[in-house]
Formats: structure tokens, sequence, C-alpha cells
């Protein structure tokens, strides 16, 4: 059951990230150059009242070495890079495994 809704949410994860290439493509196609949408602005467009908040709450009760080198980096990237990192990742680590080889399928 677990399994499913993880899987469920990477493949929303995939969908968002599919958007995101489509609105940074026809973006960079009306503006005639490239432009990509990082991740920090577009964790600050849904999230504009806690996104502020969470450089403070990350540095005094997790670690400040998560933030500035680690966190820093990756809102800096692509949002459609960010999402379709996390979506595979969530995919494949939920996938179903094949069946070890050499080993028979059929029950006895």
């Amino acid at each position: 059951m677990i399994r499913i809704l993880i899987r469920i949410f990477g493949l929303a994860l995939l969908a968002g990230a599919f958007a995101a290439g489509v609105i940074d493509g026809a973006r960079s196609i009306a503006a005639d150059q490239l432009s990509l949408t990082p991740m920090g602005a577009t964790a600050y467009w849904a999230f504009p009242n806690k996104f502020p908040l969470m450089q403070s709450f990350i540095e005094r009760q997790i670690h400040p070495l998560l933030w500035d080198p680690i966190l820093l980096h990756v809102l800096m990237l692509p949002t459609w890079l960010v999402l379709g990192i996390f979506g595979l990742g969530l995919m494949y680590a939920t996938r179903k495994r094949p069946p070890p080889i050499g080993h028979s399928n059929r029950s006895r």
C-alpha cells in the first residue's frame, strides 16, 4: 500500500517536471533565449510565507552545512531537473524487482 502511494507521488513529480519543462521551453521560445526557472523561485512562488523561514529552520534545527553548500545549489538548479530527479528516484526505488537469475518462477 505504501509502495503504490510513493509511486503515485513519484509520478506526480515527473508530471510536474514535464510541466515545468514545457513552461521553460515556451518561455525560452518567447524570449528568444534560454530561460530556466530555478527551483528556489518555484518554491518561493508556491510557499511565499513559509519559504523565507526555511533557511533559519534548517540552519538551527538540522545543520548549517545542509543549507549553505547543499540546498543553495539545489535551489539554483532548474525546476524540471530537480522534480525529475526526485520523481525518477522514487519510481526507481519502488519498482518491482526482477526475479533472481537461476531461480525458477514456478511454484512446486
